[in-house]
């Protein structure tokens, strides 16, 4: 599989995990939106370094994935804060006995969103 293709393959998974956080925020599952909305960040973000860079690398570090999605050229160091700011809310939604909020339910999809936008702007089709 080429860089490109995982690139898009990566990109179907954003869209996807999009569509989900936005589902389960309409069901007032906050929790899942979060989570799912940060999934979608992730994939966008494996599929803008794939799409400028040709690679991407795996990590459970978060401040190492933002670093990367930086170092991607202009595209990538403008969506790094978002990426940043979306991952944030990682363990709130997943691990933590708290729960994420409907206004950070619908931050983290909004994040998501603009994340795959710009992974879809520069995957070509």
């Amino acid at each position: 599989m080429t860089a490109l293709d995982e690139a898009r393959a990566h990109l179907a998974k954003a869209r996807e995990f999009l569509e989900a956080a936005e589902l389960t925020n309409d069901l007032q599952l906050f929790n899942a939106a979060a989570s799912n909305a940060v999934t979608s960040g992730i994939n966008s973000k494996d599929a803008i370094c794939l799409a400028l860079t040709s690679r991407t690398r795996k990590s459970d570090n978060h401040a190492e994935a933002v670093a990367e999605l930086k170092g991607a050229g202009r595209a990538g160091r403008d969506s790094s804060a978002t990426l940043s700011r979306l991952l944030k809310l990682k363990s709130k939604s997943q691990y933590q006995a708290g729960s994420v909020s409907a206004a950070e339910a619908a931050k983290s999809i909004e994040w998501a969103a603009r994340l795959l936008e710009t992974a879809q702007a520069v995957t070509p089709s």
